[in-house]
């Protein structure tokens, strides 16, 4: 067994907890300037989801050979995840934080509407399938849709019409 996927484990953790440090310091200043979380209800769905996706690859992916091919694929999405990022700055939270000022419409989001989303969801199916978890890649990628179109992205659209 090589640390390749160790490593690349090590790094999808590491990766959400920095991004779960900067959605709660992001979302405590957007709340301090006046604005209104919405669907916080759910909130716990997604975490327990995200949270069992890590566990599986975790578990099941620990001494798998690293696919190169995914892998690259994954590096790819990074770029995606580092220009949604960049582009809302401050704005970015993993909540649904709605604070009253234009939307942004620059960067990804003239392409989409819901860029992070997207990038969220061709992630969860690539790292699986760096380490082979085809399974693992299909069960969480239904699982992940199933609660962006039928609750979360409702609930976003719904609290930017209010905007």
């Amino acid at each position: 067994m090589g640390w390749g996927a160790p490593a690349f484990i090590g790094f999808l953790v590491v990766q959400r907890l920095g991004e779960l440090m900067l959605a709660r310091r992001n979302t405590r200043r957007l709340l301090a300037r006046g604005a209104v979380e919405h669907g916080g209800a759910h909130y716990p769905l997604i975490v327990a989801l995200h949270g069992g996706w890590l566990a599986a690859i975790a578990i099941l992916g620990w001494n798998r050979p690293v696919q190169a091919g995914w892998l690259a694929l994954f590096a790819l999405l990074q770029l995606a995840r580092i220009w949604v990022l960049a582009t809302l700055g401050e704005r970015w939270t993993t909540r649904i934080i709605v604070l009253d000022k234009p939307l942004v419409r620059r960067g990804p989001f003239r392409l989409l509407r819901h860029p992070n989303y997207a990038v969220v969801v061709l992630e969860i199916f690539t790292a699986s399938m760096v380490l082979g978890l085809s399974g693992v890649a299909l069960a969480f990628s239904l699982l992940n849709a199933a609660l962006l179109l039928v609750i979360r992205i409702p609930a976003e659209n719904a609290a930017l019409r209010r905007q």
